[in-house]
């Protein structure tokens, strides 16, 4: 059997990098890598109804060791990583009881990890660290909420004397991406309700977040010689840097905190003939989201007016929706996560989720599915990190949620 620490760093050393522009499902068939794995795992556990889809998405059910009622209870969590950054070839590194400072991630690139950069750095002090290279993020988002799942189920297999109903859990591919449930089979999964672990401190009820969109923009110019460009060119470049400056500059997520939207230019390509860009869109208030869009299609529309119609063409898709209206219905299933929170002597707090969940999107779907902390860090980039103490305080929230009291 493994540790949490072991099991950690097997999943994050498997790339399952999803891809946003890919139309099969899973985005990226090597997702599928780590959920032959889990696979592998749950069935050694002795879980029932293990099952992997054919779209990656990974099912399983721990049966209820006593005859007690008790609800039918999910744990969710989702198994790629983001296209933002590479995932591939991660090399995590153990900073054991961290004292303070830099962190050298990697000496020859002279990459650190700096708490006055990175200021949740100063409450990890004392804890482990699972650290990256420097050259990958490192997974923890969400292989940290895997691989508490996994061991809060080895933990309960071994302590058959702490009675709990059926525990279902399901492992998903393309969160990252915003699909991560498009597949995603109710009845197989079998649960009352759910709680997706993904991202966050030990001590957080997350059951609010964005309502997101997407805007993809195509500019179509005119290339031709620079020498002889005078009254013919028109550079698409140039006119997607216009595009951008026609949106309100302080919906830069730079510019925002707490339930600010944003407008984010993730990806910007191309030449003088034909260029692309690809926008995030994310609000908390859904009126606020339309207005954000509106901007979006005003733009394209006053720049078609100044340069001709099919200069612009715009496409804005909606993503997922603010699941807080739906979970506030069930204040049952938060008032037992505050309820053994405060047991293991943590202080509940909930806040607005800066970012979307599986949970998101199953709680629309009918699943009411509010989120709990990780214990990762700084997602999607070289100086994400996890603390060990918080993935370990997790296993144990996990473990008391399903104990029967």
């Amino acid at each position: 059997m493994m540790d949490l620490l072991e099991r950690f760093v097997n999943y994050v050393r498997i790339d399952t990098k999803s891809d946003e522009y890919s139309e099969t499902a899973p985005s990226t068939m090597k997702q599928f890598d780590l959920a032959r794995v889990l696979v592998k795992e749950l069935e050694e556990l002795g879980l029932s109804d293990v099952v992997l889809s054919d779209t990656c998405v990974v099912y399983g059910k721990l049966p209820a060791n006593t005859d007690a009622e008790a609800d039918k209870i999910g744990f969710v969590s989702h198994m790629d990583t983001s296209p933002a950054f590479s995932g591939k070839d991660v090399k995590p590194k153990l900073v054991r009881n961290y004292k303070g400072g830099v962190i050298l991630l990697n000496k020859e690139l002279n990459i650190v990890l700096d708490p006055e950069q990175f200021p949740s750095l100063k409450k990890d002090i004392g804890d482990d660290l699972i650290v990256t290279d420097g050259t990958t993020l490192l997974g923890a988002d969400d292989k940290a909420g895997v691989a508490e799942i996994m061991d809060m189920l080895q933990y309960l297999q071994q302590h058959p004397e702490i009675p709990h109903g059926q525990i279902s859990v399901a492992f998903t591919p393309d969160e990252e991406v915003g699909r991560g449930v498009e597949n995603f089979d109710l009845e197989q999964f079998g649960a009352d309700y759910a709680y997706t672990v993904d991202g966050g401190d030990a001590d957080e009820l997350c059951y609010e977040c964005f309502n997101a969109a997407s805007a993809d923009v195509t500019v179509n110019g005119l290339s031709v010689h620079p020498g002889s460009a005078k009254g013919k060119m028109l550079n698409s470049l140039l006119v997607a840097m216009e595009f951008q400056s026609l949106l309100p500059t302080f919906a830069n997520p730079m510019y925002t905190e707490g339930r600010e939207g944003f407008n984010h230019l993730n990806e910007m390509d191309g030449g003088c003939e034909t260029s692309h860009m690809h926008y995030i869109i994310r609000n908390h208030d859904s009126d606020l989201l339309e207005k954000q869009k509106a901007d979006f299609r005003n733009a394209a529309e006053f720049l078609n007016r100044k340069y001709g119609e099919g200069t612009i063409e715009l496409v804005i898709k909606d993503t997922y929706r603010n699941m807080r209206e739906k979970i506030e219905q069930h204040p049952q299933i938060l008032d037992k996560v505050r309820e053994k929170m405060q047991k293991l002597g943590l202080e509940p707090k909930s806040s607005a989720a800066r970012g979307g969940t599986d949970g998101a999107s199953l709680t629309v779907m009918g699943l009411p599915c509010p989120n709990l902390g990780t214990g990762g860090r700084n997602c999607h980039g070289k100086y994400e990190y996890a603390a060990i103490g918080q993935m370990r305080t997790v296993v144990k929230l996990l473990i008391e949620i399903a104990r029967i009291d």
